[in-house]
């Protein structure tokens, strides 16, 4: 007499997916900008090259950044993040001028801490193509329309360099692609000599 033996197999464990920390991708973002010295080629020079050029093109100047920028409370923490988007929030919360340097630089670190993803702007636990941590900073007040613009031209001008005619957002959604390449990508552009 023989007996079998069955064994059956457990279902797999399901894992939820983190949830968007608002405080600290703010956290993140002001120890970014405080940490980012402005440097001068001359000690008696105080204003940067780009404020320079910016000054000479009468271009308006920025306006001056705030001291310290009020973190969501528990129920925005518990809201999608496009509930930061609202007018009444964001100016409570935002409106921070970067540079597009500092643009891209946050760009790539929210994707660096918060995860990277193709085909869809943002997943629910914060993961984020290039467009979509994009997006989270413009929709926090960090930087505006023209800053993000001017950083896609920058990721364009890379891509162009490297013989890449797609659009960046579609190179971030090929098949191939790694989240490495994407944070060389977006950290490339932000090193790029800015011209007029």
């Amino acid at each position: 007499m023989s007996a079998t033996t069955t064994h059956t197999t457990p279902p797999p464990k399901t894992v939820a997916e983190p949830v968007l920390d608002i405080d600290g991708m703010l956290r993140d973002i002001e120890q970014y900008l405080a940490a980012r010295t402005r440097t001068t080629a001359h000690h008696l020079v105080t204003k940067t090259t780009p404020q320079l050029i910016d000054e000479a093109l009468g271009a308006p100047a920025p306006a001056a950044p705030m001291a310290v920028m009020e973190l969501p409370g528990r129920l925005l923490r518990l809201l999608p993040d496009w509930v930061l988007s609202i007018p009444a929030v964001r100016h409570r919360h935002g409106n921070r001028p970067v540079t597009v340097t500092e643009h891209l630089e946050l760009t790539a670190l929210v994707i660096e801490r918060y995860g990277w993803t193709q085909n869809k702007h943002r997943t629910r636990s914060g993961r984020a193509c290039i467009l979509g941590a994009q997006a989270v900073l413009f929709r926090l007040g960090i930087g505006d329309q023209s800053t993000v613009d001017r950083a896609g031209q920058r990721l364009q001008a890379v891509l162009r360099n490297r013989g890449c005619t797609l659009a960046y957002h579609r190179w971030n959604d090929m098949p191939d692609r790694t989240a490495a390449e994407v944070i060389a990508l977006v950290r490339t552009a932000a090193r790029m000599e800015v011209t007029r």
